[in-house]
């Protein structure tokens, strides 16, 4: 699994404390221990970035990679300051990748170009004209739309990232099992439309709002129901190692005991430690054989 850090975000008040300052020592300090943990790409969330997002997408790019050559996500809703990034962007270990472009005409005009301007990498976010897609359906409508509006503009499979957008299990968690059919479904329509095209998410947006305790092991186990169901991608704590452990194939019990659960067998808990038993309560939960509760796993 291709690892995103997700640390470098404005909303975190000592980075955004430091972006609003021009202040690069915690914004450095920072990515290089994003770098140091193991993740693959860093992301720089600026939010919406209304006022000054465009000096403010350049002074971060040059801030970042003075100190580190991982590739780097652009994420902000504003379109002018994703241009602004990609102009001063240096190719080190990776294209820079836009995060993202929503499945709407209107953004898909703005930003599709600046994909094949720049040579980058670009998310495309199954994000519709209506907002947020109902089931597996609408988003493989949305997904086809913008990989053929991608295809025309001459993008490249290799340079796609699908997100289909995580919701939190404790707000809408038939929702996970939409994305879970989806990304069954998601391999055949891109070798119609651009063979080659990858998947990504917002891995931690499964845990929003759930028990800080209660995080690390909903984006666990969710990682690898998603990537059982073919996703390559995730955007996640830079800093949980036991996510990373997962991600790069060392905990293999783990990710077999949640893939039984995935395949319909039913483990048998009182054969299993309080940590396995932990991974299948939770496995249950984000496919929709029990209700969330924050009690789950103590049921």
């Amino acid at each position: 699994m291709i690892l995103i850090g997700e640390n470098l975000n404005i909303m975190v008040k000592i980075i955004g404390q430091a972006m609003k300052e021009r202040n690069p020592k915690p914004i450095q300090e920072l990515a290089v221990a994003e770098a140091e943990a193991g993740v693959d790409y860093i992301d720089v969330n600026l939010g919406p970035a209304r006022k000054g997002g465009e000096e403010l997408m350049e002074w971060m790019v040059k801030t970042v990679q003075e100190v580190v050559d991982l590739p780097l996500y652009l994420d902000t809703t504003n379109v002018n300051a994703i241009e602004a990034g990609l102009k001063v962007y240096k190719n080190k270990q990776g294209k820079a990748v836009i995060n993202s472009i929503m499945c709407r005409p209107e953004r898909m005009e703005a930003q599709i170009p600046l994909v094949t301007k720049y040579d980058a990498g670009m998310v495309a976010l199954l994000w519709g004209p209506e907002g947020m897609p109902r089931d597996a359906a609408e988003r493989g409508l949305l997904a086809s739309d913008i990989l053929q509006r991608a295809a025309e503009a001459g993008v490249a499979g290799e340079d796609i990232w699908v997100d289909p957008i995580i919701t939190p299990v404790n707000v809408q968690q038939n929702q996970l099992l939409e994305v879970n059919q989806f990304m069954a479904e998601l391999d055949m329509i891109a070798e119609v439309l651009v063979p080659g095209c990858k998947s990504t998410c917002g891995l931690s947006n499964v845990s929003n709002g759930a028990p800080h305790r209660l995080r690390p092991i909903l984006n666990q186990t969710y990682m690898i129901i998603l990537e059982k169901s073919g996703m390559k991608s995730c955007i996640v704590d830079a800093f949980d190692r036991d996510q990373h452990e997962i991600a790069r194939g060392r905990r293999q019990e783990v990710a077999a005991l949640v893939h039984r659960v995935v395949d319909g067998d039913d483990p048998d808990t009182e054969d299993l430690d309080k940590e396995a038993q932990d991974y299948v309560k939770t496995a249950k939960v984000l496919l929709g054989h029990s209700l969330y509760s924050d009690s789950w796993l103590e049921l």
